[in-house]
């Protein structure tokens, strides 16, 4: 089997920031994956459950209604590390592109009264939320963008070094 993209990667490396994971077409269509990373993999601790859970609610929330933005909204999840979020749009941007989008959705966590969607009805736990957990990396995350926002390093993937054999094919370790 081949190695899947994100996991050439490497995650010793990796710095909170917006980096682009991979860009697929879909038909005539092309669409974007974007790594939003909020800690360093391995080094720092992950994102707590109820509060990652509630970022994805708000923040997903914000991305589905900002009104140039909200028709090239396809995906916005956590990821399985719980590092960060995978935000997947129509089209292939930059993330400098994407940057101002992404730094006002955490910013306007901030000001979130509630969490949508956090009912028995509409979520499939909607006992685990953390509010003001979710604003406290929020804020962390929006801070630190603003701060960057000139490193370029919060926009380029580090890529692991593989020993490519003679005849082209990648080694990786086991």
């Amino acid at each position: 089997m081949d190695l899947i993209e994100s996991f050439s990667v490497d995650h010793t490396k990796i710095i909170p920031g917006i980096f682009v994971s991979r860009v697929d077409t879909l038909g005539q269509e092309k669409v974007t994956t974007y790594d939003v990373r909020l800690k360093r993999p391995n080094r720092e601790p992950i994102v707590d459950v109820a509060a990652m859970h509630s970022l994805e609610h708000i923040v997903a929330t914000y991305l589905r209604n900002d009104p140039v933005w909200k028709s090239e909204i396809v995906y916005w999840g956590p990821m399985g590390c719980l590092t960060g979020f995978y935000l997947i749009l129509k089209g292939s941007r930059a993330p400098k592109e994407i940057f101002p989008l992404l730094l006002s959705a955490f910013q306007a966590v901030r000001e979130a009264e509630e969490v949508p969607g956090a009912t028995i009805v509409s979520c499939g736990n909607y006992l685990m939320h953390d509010l003001a957990s979710a604003k406290r990396y929020a804020a962390e995350f929006a801070d630190y963008l603003a701060k960057n926002a000139e490193n370029e390093a919060i926009f380029v993937y580090p890529k692991a070094d593989r020993l490519v054999t003679d005849d082209g094919r990648n080694f990786y370790d086991s």
